[in-house]
């Protein structure tokens, strides 16, 4: 059985429901039935046509679900005879499924939440992470999602913007999360930057070309954490790197400022310093607080204490960081960071081991466990996560 064909195949088959009339939460829940079916039957019987399969067999289940409410029997008048299987199209349906999801009844949080569940593939837990709110919430949200867009025909798209914020956490959930996502996200905003001039696009690619361009050198052969200021700048792609910085600039010239762009100029200007020691923490900076300008996000001021921990000393940082919410996720450990550059080395062990036990992902957890048991064994070294 194949889990990543019918991964692939899972967009496009709730995207041929859709257009034939299903409503989205409807079309979604026939096509995890024919999920199953086909993880029960294509081990002894695969199907010639995989993508045929399935759009027969959810189809066939929609029916059923309509079939038994009365308050779709107008609908399956209209849809009685059984549709056979159409032939695999051309073009990718993901893209368009994620501007089906993006639709204007919901707010743009519960269209993202809605996308990342149904199409991005991500699970609730991963989602709640993404949103700094506890799994229980989340979980309510997506719900309330789908009943407001049960029984409703989703012929409306919704906007750029809700899109590309379902991207971006698509690629951070790729980039540094339990499933590899980071290449389709940047794969759909290419297609995405063919299809519209909105100059947040190219700043969302850009973005994610730069950081990319450094996943190679991220980790060590036995999944390790490398923080930015350790890792071999030789393994970073160049050829992404150029391409990204390209983007960016036609991007910026074009003088409409969006916060992907921001943080895509943060990007470039840590991929522009040879070594750690050049980078240019000043400007850094300055681009945070163009982002912050743009967005009042929790997590680019806590970055940007960081930041302002490196350009006037970690004092300051630490007297950034004191105004914001010691909740935060990664606060202990920015924390931690920062008292050990200004020699507090008892704190900063206390604050590694509490960043720890915090960590959502094991690589970073083990990094800081690490960090931790260094300053407790006297052997002190200067390195932010990153």
């Amino acid at each position: 059985m194949d889990d990543a064909l019918l991964r692939a195949l899972t967009p496009t088959v709730i995207g041929v429901l859709c257009r034939r009339g299903a409503d989205f939460a409807t079309a979604e829940d026939a096509v995890q039935e024919a999920l199953v079916e086909a993880v029960r039957r294509w081990p002894d019987d695969p199907p010639e046509d995989p993508r045929g399969w399935l759009v027969t067999v959810a189809w066939r289940k929609f029916l059923d679900v309509a079939r038994a409410d009365a308050a779709r029997r107008q609908r399956e008048a209209r849809v009685e005879a059984e549709p056979s299987p159409e032939p695999a199209a051309s073009v990718d349906d993901t893209l368009r499924l994620y501007f089906l999801c993006a639709h204007p009844s919901l707010t743009p949080s519960s269209a993202v939440a809605l996308t990342l569940r149904a199409v991005g593939g991500l699970t609730t837990r991963q989602i709640a992470e993404a949103y700094l709110v506890p799994e229980a919430t989340m979980a309510q949200r997506i719900s309330r999602a789908k009943r407001t867009v049960a029984g409703v025909r989703l012929d409306r798209s919704g906007d750029v913007a809700t899109v590309l914020k379902v991207l971006y956490l698509v690629f951070n959930e790729g980039y540094t999360g339990d499933v590899d996502l980071a290449a389709e996200a940047i794969r759909l905003t290419r297609e995405l930057r063919d299809m519209s001039p909105h100059p947040e696009v190219a700043g969302l690619l850009a973005l994610m070309l730069l950081h990319h361009a450094r996943r190679p050198a991220r980790t060590r052969a036995d999944g390790g954490l490398v923080p930015l200021a350790e890792q071999d700048r030789g393994r970073w792609d160049t050829d992404l790197i150029a391409e990204g910085v390209e983007i960016l600039q036609a991007a910026l010239a074009r003088d409409r400022l969006g916060e992907f762009q921001a943080q895509a100029a943060v990007a470039a200007l840590h991929a522009d310093a040879r070594t750690v020691g050049e980078t240019d923490w000043v400007q850094i900076v300055e681009w945070y607080d163009e982002l912050l300008r743009l967005t009042d996000n929790p997590v680019a001021r806590l970055n940007r204490a960081v930041a302002v921990g490196e350009a006037d000393g970690p004092r300051a940082g630490l007297a950034a960081l004191a105004q914001l919410d010691p909740g935060l996720p990664r606060h202990a450990a920015a924390a931690a960071y920062l008292h050990e550059r200004d020699g507090d080395l008892v704190t900063a062990a206390r604050l590694y081991t509490e960043a720890a036990r915090e960590a959502t992902n094991q690589p970073e957890r083990d990094h800081l466990v690490r960090q931790a048991a260094r300053l407790n064994s006297g052997r002190r070294q200067e390195r932010w996560p990153g």
